[in-house]
């Protein structure tokens, strides 16, 4: 072949191109569409991008995010986790083991038995162990009927099972009858499950007491997680009996650690539950501890339960030893009451009350106003004189009520009142206080009037009620008076003490007649405000004050000590809260007042005043005038006279029986005399109680020498006055009187002056009357001429 190409190129066969070897072919068009080729690889490649296109989404999603964020944080508690779930164990193991305890020892009825022996009470100790050894007895005595039975089922059961097993041995199932063939089949299939289930029983049974004690050893105070409370919204503000008892374990009271030390629980006559805006509970409290001692430790108890002070509210209940804790929902008494109910539209019936603010439970405060007086303090700028104004506002809006208004200080807020007031002075001069005294004055001789009429109608009505008030010709309509910095009218040097004197007597008296006093004041003292006041108003409300003294002057005597405390409002930020007692049926109220603006830029005041004068005019009424109805006057009881009267011709009477004396002779005037004011009125005349014998007595010779002075002085006061005694009036005489009477001259006898030329007795000398001269004839001017 070689040589063959070796010839041919020789030849001159170079021209020729070598296109390789020859490979037999088909032709093929290209110009028809060729099919795609699809790989194993490609599509395998697709899928996987895919998968982890929807794996990464679905990594990132939310769920799954939260899911590894718990998985990671379980996994870093796993340790914790583990330890805390062995200490359930252990603690779940020795609850069991102290209950059981407990039931064996009958330790509950022992602890009644102990607290009884230490209570000294004979009777209850031995009604303890009475039911101790009953409740042995009955105990032995279900022993005795479990063993009975038992007894009794063995019985019925072994000649059966003796008697199957005998007839299963002897014969065959074959030769048996159908229904005895049946039974043995049953017990068969019966036996069957018994050897499956039992195993099962006995492997899962430590399981199911790890779990149980796990359960029983848990946490069981709110917070624990869901294995204790639901998941709620409210969760921060859940109150509940074991939390309320674990603070007050940890308050530091020495009874009441020693109760809880012991195995102790508390006693829940009424358990937490939702009140309002808050949780109350009332707690039996044990022997040795009181409602005083926990009410002392408040601000504890309060970081115990994780509130404010002011959200705690720990009091006495109806007895020493029971405790009534109402605890507010967190940040609830920040907000304020809301616009009051009256500002845009409505009428008030004062019978019915008037909305003064809501209560710590979330509820609408009816304030009443008949029947009731009210002293309203707190430091200056929180809230007491927007209290009085919502008052007064709420009276305004009644058509038959007539307002009185005085404000002992230079203030306006009470200026938009002025048209619908009957009276009303504002200031700080003496005027002020003087009117203010007369309007005190006038509003107990109203009283009296009041009085009058009442006994006059069918029935003689004890007070003041609707239907009475309506009648326009009987003058029984609501009248209120309103005195704001009340303290610089009973501080008055010139008209304090009688300011003082009238109150009292309105409060204790007037109120049952459809009189209203609102007092308020800035500086609750016992220097201020008198100690009557205090004790006989109605209803007390303070805003925030600085000490236990002014708490106790606005709210009562013991207030303090009981825990309702108005210290524990702040200044400002508490603004407009107060604590109020007397305003409804509770023992205290912690209340939000509502706030009717009138300042710069916001008054809701006058147009409220334009309504109520648009609500007169409708009931065909006028604001009611401030001249006073005539009455008689009542007669002014003569102290000195009515206890010379009662001593009955005795030399010494009890000071005791001098007063029941004085209140059977005049009930209206001696009624609620004590030992201190019959030392009063008797002080002035220079007298009083003496000790004789180790009692005070009266002595009647001192009575009877201070009524000889009192006449003496009165004699002085209404004779003629120095240097005019003597002179005879002007036309006196009309004649000359008689020669013999200047040897027997009648009255007291002159200084004779026998050197006297002109006239025989001096002018002006005590003692001379008309017809006491001896001689000579009158002059013109009063003068006797000398023979």
């Amino acid at each position: 072949m070689s040589r063959e190409m070796n010839e041919l190129a020789r030849a001159g066969a170079s021209g020729v191109e070598h296109v390789g070897p020859l490979v037999d072919g088909e032709l093929v068009d290209d110009t028809l569409p060729q099919p795609r080729r699809r790989t194993v690889r490609r599509r395998a490649a697709r899928w996987c991008k895919r998968a982890r296109r929807v794996a990464g989404r679905v990594w990132r999603s939310g769920p799954v995010v939260r899911a590894r964020s718990v998985a990671a944080y379980r996994a870093r508690k796993v340790p914790q986790d583990v330890a805390r779930l062995v200490w359930f164990l252990v603690r779940g193991n020795w609850r069991w083991l102290v209950k059981f305890w407990s039931w064996a020892t009958y330790a509950d009825l022992r602890s009644d038995a102990r607290r009884a022996r230490m209570a000294g009470d004979s009777e209850a100790r031995r009604a303890a162990q009475e039911l101790i050894r009953s409740d042995a007895t009955a105990r032995w005595a279900k022993v005795g009927i479990v063993l009975r039975r038992l007894v009794i089922t063995a019985r019925f059961t072994a000649p059966v099972a003796a008697v199957l097993w005998l007839v299963d041995s002897v014969m065959a199932r074959e030769d048996m009858w159908v229904w005895l063939a049946n039974v043995y089949t049953g017990i068969e299939a019966t036996w069957s499950v018994l050897t499956v289930a039992v195993p099962i029983l006995l492997y899962t049974l430590p399981v199911v007491l790890l779990v149980a004690a796990a359960f029983e050893g848990r946490d069981k105070t709110p917070g624990a997680g869901w294995l204790v409370r639901p998941d709620r919204e409210d969760a921060d503000s859940w109150i509940d009996e074991r939390m309320i008892s674990t603070a007050l374990a940890h308050l530091g009271i020495g009874p009441l650690d020693r109760f809880f030390k012991n195995g102790g629980v508390l006693d829940y006559p009424v358990g937490a539950r939702t009140d309002g805006d808050g949780t109350f509970a009332q707690i039996r409290l044990p022997m040795g501890v009181t409602a005083d001692m926990v009410a002392a430790r408040r601000s504890k108890l309060a970081a115990n339960l994780g509130r404010a002070s002011l959200e705690t509210w720990p009091t006495k209940g109806d007895e020493d030893g029971i405790l009534d804790l109402w605890v507010a929902d967190k940040g609830v008494l920040r907000a304020g009451a809301g616009s009051w109910p009256l500002v845009h539209e409505g009428q008030v019936d004062l019978f019915d009350g008037v909305p003064f603010g809501l209560s710590q439970r979330g509820l609408v405060i009816n304030a009443p106003l008949i029947g009731v007086n009210w002293l309203i303090g707190g430091r200056p700028g929180q809230g007491k004189s927007a209290a009085l104004r919502t008052l007064l506002l709420g009276a305004a809006l009644d058509p038959t009520a007539e307002l009185w208004v005085f404000v002992m200080g230079e203030s306006p807020d009470f200026g938009p009142f002025a048209p619908r007031l009957s009276r009303y002075r504002m200031g700080m001069d003496d005027s002020v206080a003087e009117a203010a005294t007369q309007a005190l004055a006038d509003l107990l001789s109203d009283m009296e009037r009041r009085g009058k009429v009442l006994g006059e109608q069918p029935g003689s009505p004890p007070k003041v009620s609707r239907k009475l008030a309506d009648k326009r010709a009987l003058g029984l309509h609501p009248l209120v008076c309103g005195i704001d910095e009340c303290h610089e009218l009973f501080q008055h040097p010139k008209y304090g003490k009688k300011a003082a004197e009238l109150a009292v007597r309105l409060i204790k008296r007037g109120r049952k007649y459809g009189i209203v006093l609102l007092l308020a004041t800035q500086s609750p003292t016992k220097d201020s405000i008198p100690r009557e006041i205090t004790r006989n108003v109605s209803c007390g409300v303070a805003f925030s004050v600085a000490d236990q003294v002014a708490n106790d002057g606005l709210l009562g005597s013991g207030k303090y000590a009981a825990g309702i405390r108005a210290t524990e409002l702040r200044i400002n930020t508490d603004r407009g809260t107060c604590v109020a007692v007397g305003i409804t049926d509770e023992t205290f109220e912690l209340v939000r007042g509502f706030y009717v603006p009138f300042e710069d830029g916001a008054d809701d005041v006058s147009p409220v005043i334009a309504r109520a004068m648009a609500l007169i005019e409708e009931a065909g009424r006028a604001v009611e005038a401030s001249a006073v109805p005539e009455i008689e006057a009542a007669p002014v009881a003569d102290h000195l006279a009515d206890v010379d009267a009662v001593m009955d011709g005795e030399r010494r009477v009890r000071t005791q029986a001098v007063l029941n004396r004085l209140r059977r002779l005049n009930p209206g005037e001696y009624d609620g005399w004590v030992f201190r004011d019959l030392a009063a009125a008797l002080a002035p005349y220079g007298i009083g109680p003496v000790k004789s014998d180790g009692n005070k007595v009266i002595r009647a010779e001192d009575v009877a020498d201070a009524l000889a002075r009192r006449a003496d002085k009165d004699r002085d006061a209404v004779r003629d006055p120095a240097g005019t005694q003597g002179l005879i009036p002007v036309g006196s005489l009309d004649q000359s009187p008689c020669l013999d009477q200047g040897k027997h001259g009648s009255g007291t006898p002159g200084t004779h002056q026998p050197g006297n030329s002109k006239t025989g007795r001096k002018r002006g000398v005590s003692g001379d009357g008309p017809g006491s001269l001896p001689d000579s004839p009158p002059t013109g001017r009063g003068e006797v001429s000398a023979p």
